[in-house]
């Protein structure tokens, strides 16, 4: 499928990102978020990050006007008409699903449907959606503009030339795709749950500190330590990814979701994004 248009639904911080990759790779994107505030705030989020690059010399004064002006920013779904949609909203199935379904009215049948859920299953979204064919999870890393790898996460029923026309847009992205079948937190988040539950479980059990834990795996060769990491990711979208993964493979005692980051999360403590998680950002 040839793919010329590119619109993100979801203007934070994953769903901007996502659009200045979009750009920066030559499509033209639409960036839809439906409140107004966030939009205005992923716009100058994107013009901070342009310039940045231009301080760095990455990029000259005239790129960075002609990948910020490929972005269409926009609170009205019916401007939404594109190649491909990638949404990035709250990790809610009937939210994401009602988005596809409004996308589907508006727009042609060959038209693909991208999540870039974290651990929500791709079946169950399609299930619910018209041309469930279509639907197939595109699954970046924070921050977008950077990690290289994506996910892309084939459905029971989604078609061959959607998964191909997703990898060669990863690819054109400058991404590294890596294809999977539907399951539980896919790859990366199934395989990282152990860093992440058995580093608060110590803590949980008054065994070490986060600071020592985060320290002695840094040592050892982890960029980031569990810690610092839940707080970029957001420990609001961590605990829920461990929530899912947890409940969909039946609630094994390994991966249970630890309180300490629960409280974390019901006393808006999300890390960086909200200026304190598990360290203080002032």
């Amino acid at each position: 499928m040839s793919i010329n248009t590119v619109c993100i639904c979801g203007a934070g911080t994953m769903g901007s990102g996502i659009a200045q990759a979009s750009a920066q790779s030559g499509f033209y994107t639409i960036l839809y978020e439906l409140n107004p505030a966030v939009l205005e705030k992923a716009k100058e989020r994107i013009v901070k990050d342009l310039d940045v690059l231009v301080e760095k010399q990455k990029i000259n004064r005239a790129e960075r006007d002609k990948v910020f002006n490929r972005i269409k920013f926009t609170d009205d779904l019916q401007i939404c008409q594109a190649d491909i949609f990638i949404e990035a909203i709250i990790e809610k199935p009937e939210a994401k699903i009602a988005l596809f379904n409004q996308l589907a009215e508006i727009n042609h049948s060959e038209c693909i449907f991208a999540t870039n859920t974290s651990s929500l299953s791709i079946d169950a979204i399609a299930s619910s959606i018209k041309n469930p064919e279509r639907m197939v999870g595109m699954h970046f890393f924070n921050p977008a503009t950077i990690m290289k790898l994506v996910e892309v996460v084939e459905g029971r029923v989604t078609e061959a030339v959607v998964t191909e026309s997703v990898v060669e847009l990863a690819k054109m992205m400058g991404k590294t795709p890596v294809v999977c079948r539907d399951s539980p937190g896919f790859i990366v988040n199934r395989v990282a749950r152990p860093y992440y539950i058995e580093s608060l479980r110590l803590v949980e059990e008054g065994a070490v500190d986060i600071a020592t834990i985060d320290a002695l795996l840094e040592s050892t060769g982890f960029r980031m330590g569990p810690f610092r990491l839940m707080d970029l990711i957001g420990n609001d979208i961590n605990y829920a990814v461990s929530c899912s993964v947890y409940d969909q493979l039946k609630q094994p005692e390994r991966l249970r979701p630890s309180s300490i980051q629960k409280e974390k999360v019901e006393k808006g403590e999300l890390g960086k994004k909200t200026g304190r998680g598990y360290y203080n950002y002032g």
